[in-house]
């Protein structure tokens, strides 16, 4: 698992910060950054530091007007089924086809992607209190500790913050990773992950 304790002091930092002005333990929002980005925040692109990110064709299917679904359908940035359009694996080619589906309707491009450290789905922009899609973004593009304050209102919101320190591990995977969580081991991957966390945050930078 020495992978997954390679976190940069950056990311380490911003993870205490954002605890302490929240009131969640920075383990728990660390280990949801290992599991989700592998404690990555930023991917180079254009010359610029941008957050990580994955787009979902399906959601940005739903989210588009019928004329629109349609440019983007033919364009291949659209489609009904889960995984019809292929995420790259370079961030650099996320971002391009991020922008590529933005120049159609940036809203719910925005909408349609997961944003930063916690793979927050822009969807959820409204509920996490930003004024657009666009505003969520902006506020994962901005730092490290903007994406982890994503991640934390997230967390409240759902519930969530208090089940790892609990031991509650297949209980978070459920709620943050879906029923399915089973499948990829979500839960044995964020026990891994918290017990990383606390290893890392212990360790002087």
């Amino acid at each position: 698992m020495a992978e997954r304790t390679n976190v940069k002091a950056e990311v380490a930092a911003a993870a205490r910060l954002v605890a302490s002005l929240t009131g969640l333990p920075a383990e728990v929002l660390l280990a949801v950054a290992i599991v989700e980005t592998n404690g990555v925040a930023y991917a180079e692109f254009e010359g610029r530091r941008e957050p990580l990110i994955r787009f979902e064709g399906h959601h940005f299917d739903r989210l588009l007007d019928p004329a629109r679904r349609a440019r983007a359908r033919t364009a291949g940035l659209a489609d009904p089924k889960v995984g019809g359009v292929k995420n790259p694996l370079a961030q650099a080619a996320r971002w391009r086809l991020l922008d590529r589906a933005a120049a159609i309707d940036p809203a719910a491009a925005f909408a349609a992607t997961s944003w930063g450290l916690g793979q927050v789905m822009g969807a959820h922009w409204q509920r996490l209190g930003y004024a657009s899609p666009e505003a969520m973004a902006e506020e994962a593009r901005r730092s490290a500790e903007g994406q982890f304050a994503i991640m934390a209102t997230f967390l409240r919101q759902n519930r969530l913050d208090v089940l790892l320190p609990r031991g509650g591990f297949a209980a978070f995977a459920r709620g943050y990773n879906g029923p399915a969580f089973g499948r990829d081991g979500y839960d044995r991957k964020i026990r891994a992950a918290y017990a990383a966390a606390g290893r890392r945050l212990a360790r002087p930078d």
